[in-house]
């Protein structure tokens, strides 16, 4: 055996979903077929005007830059003065990156971060957090309120607002709060924004916007990315904004390793974030799927905590999560249990409003 097989991937959890298959086997094995809500994978089209931008680029025999074009930095730097509120922006206060998962993974790493420093994130989280510190050497370290964590040796707080799985939202005062604490003990604050525009009974805020950063981007990163509100994940668009001093950093790294953005995929982005008709368009299409799937889960039984943004309804029936999974299997509708977002969700399920509204009217049917 190799000396290196396995000397990374033994620091990292198990892949959750993998856990998951025979569950999937069993929900598809339905007689009408399985109803798949596990994962918040879009299925509508990729809008027409983002797609003739990627094909017109197609002819791309050159390297794109890392930083991307002029065009793409415009269109980053324009949408979050427009959409986020953020005032001042200039083009080295964004950076395009290669989807947001890879971003989330590789960030600690890029930073420089190891042995001994901390890395914090919600307690019940997006898994890849954890991976990110794990990959590095870094130790993960969960919380419910991160203004009671000790600052000692925390190099990196990870908020999500809207929170996947639950979506929570972080209100404006409570974001003043925790960017004022860590501001104040030298935390890095990165922001996983990805649900932002997808606010149901609440109106998400940005770490960005003047109220909760005071104009300032010292020590502040906000993430978004293209993947939901644009039906883009296939294509991994996103981007990081804010302390032109840590982008500046990512960027001569990020260089070095050759993480570019496909130039047709920077010319989609551009279009896609200059248009923003598609985006309330498929925002009633999850709205419409969001109220059927929660009127029926909670006529079955189900109890629905949080959940006023995002793509996911955090879903009960107060039972072992890895139950409730089994009895959605068999009546053909797979959901994501909630442990596989920390043991304080071992009681709930996570159920993705993402599938068509034909397979959205079968889960109904089956719950009804």
């Amino acid at each position: 055996m190799s000396a290196v097989s396995g000397a990374v991937s033994s620091r990292l959890p198990v892949f959750p979903w993998d856990k998951l298959e025979p569950y999937k086997k069993t929900a598809a094995g339905h007689p009408d077929g399985i109803v798949d809500l596990s994962v918040g994978t879009p299925v509508d089209p990729v809008p027409e005007l983002i797609r003739r931008a990627l094909v017109g680029a197609a002819d791309s025999p050159g390297y794109p830059t890392v930083w991307g074009t002029t065009e793409l930095r415009d269109a980053l730097t324009g949408w979050c003065e427009r959409r986020l509120g953020a005032v001042g922006f200039t083009h080295r206060n964004v950076l395009p990156v290669v989807g947001s998962k890879e971003l989330v993974a590789w960030l600690p790493t890029q930073l420089g971060l190891g042995a001994g420093d901390r890395v914090a994130y919600p307690r019940l989280a997006y898994p890849t957090y954890e991976v990110g510190a794990r990959l590095c050497g870094a130790t993960p370290v969960v919380y419910d309120d991160p203004t009671q964590l000790d600052p000692a040796g925390l190099k990196l707080l990870w908020l999500n607002s809207p929170s996947n799985p639950t979506g929570k939202v972080l209100g404006k005062d409570e974001l003043i709060r925790i960017v004022a604490w860590a501001r104040e003990h030298g935390v890095l604050v990165f922001s996983d924004e990805c649900y932002l525009e997808l606010g149901w009974e609440a109106d998400p805020v940005s770490v960005l916007h003047p109220d909760v950063c005071g104009g300032s981007y010292e020590g502040i990163v906000a993430v978004h990315s293209l993947s939901k509100r644009s039906n883009l994940a296939g294509y991994r668009a996103a981007f990081v904004a804010g302390d032109a001093d840590v982008l500046a950093e990512l960027l001569l790294i990020r260089k070095h390793g050759g993480m570019m953005t496909p130039a047709p995929v920077q010319a989609a982005t551009v279009a896609a974030l200059g248009d923003d008709a598609h985006v309330a368009e498929q925002r009633e299409r999850y709205a419409a799927r969001r109220t059927a799937l929660r009127t029926a889960l909670e006529g079955h039984g189900f109890r629905i905590e949080h959940s006023e943004a995002s793509l996911y309804l955090w879903a009960t029936r107060d039972e072992p999560c890895w139950d409730t999974v089994a009895y959605l299997a068999a009546k053909g509708v797979l959901v994501a249990p909630g442990d596989f977002y920390g043991e304080a969700g071992e009681r709930f399920v996570r159920v993705a409003f993402t599938a068509t509204d034909e397979r959205v009217e079968a889960a109904v049917k089956r719950l009804s």
